[in-house]
Parts: C-alpha cells; sequence; structure tokens
C-alpha cells in the first residue's frame, strides 16, 4: 500500500519535473538568442551545462528512468553483436553492387524493348 502510495506521489511530481525541464529548454534557447553578440564558445558551454541539468531533472521522472535504463541496455546489447570483418563487408559490398547493376541494365532493357514495341505500334 505505501509503495502504491509512493508510485502516485512520483507520478504526480513527474507533470512537474517535465515542466521544469521544458522551461529550461526554454531558458537555454532564449538565452542563446538574447546573447547572440557573446562569444560562441561561451553560449556552447552555457547550452551544454543547461543540457545537463535539464537531463538530470528528467532521469529524476518515471519516464526518464525507463529511457535511460533502455539506452544503457541498448549499449550493451550493441556491444554483444558480433560485426562483420573487413573482408566480409567488402565481399558483401561487391555482390549488392553487382546485383544493382544486374538489376539496372534488365530494367533498360525491359524499358528499351517497350519502348521499341510501343513506337511499333503508334508508328
Amino acid at each position: 500500500m505505501a509503495a502504491k502510495l509512493e508510485t502516485e506521489n512520483v507520478s504526480r511530481f513527474d507533470g512537474l519535473k517535465w515542466l521544469v525541464v521544458v522551461a529550461i529548454v526554454g531558458l537555454g534557447a532564449y538565452g542563446n538568442q538574447h546573447y547572440a553578440e557573446e562569444s560562441l564558445l561561451y553560449r556552447v558551454l552555457a547550452l551544454l551545462v543547461m543540457a545537463a541539468l535539464a537531463m538530470f531533472v528528467a532521469v529524476q521522472t518515471a519516464k526518464g528512468r525507463a529511457a535511460f535504463t533502455l539506452l544503457k541496455e541498448s549499449r550493451t546489447e550493441v556491444r554483444r553483436v558480433v560485426w562483420p570483418t573487413r573482408q566480409e563487408t567488402t565481399q558483401t559490398t561487391l555482390i549488392v553492387v553487382a546485383a544493382v547493376l544486374v538489376v539496372g541494365l534488365l530494367l533498360w532493357g525491359l524499358d528499351s524493348l517497350l519502348s521499341w514495341v510501343i513506337n511499333l505500334l503508334i508508328g
């Protein structure tokens, strides 16, 4: 029962947290435009700090935690992938190029044949 009450409180404040995230992003966009005459380095640094702050607040929400967990799990999955060797990649690329050339020639020949037939009929 206490866990359910705690979950309801968290979800009640999640909307407020997302509002804070939107406010931070909006303030960053406005500040970047307002201080356009300042050095680009300072504006980029300020935007990076604001983005980090917005992400920190977003991760405090239920959806933000779920998204962060998904990112961590996807990174783990990418590390498990067996990537092809350079030779396998080269061979596959050459096969694809050859198949595209063959299909292109077949379509060109079919188009030429149909054009010739239509010209004979229309005359």
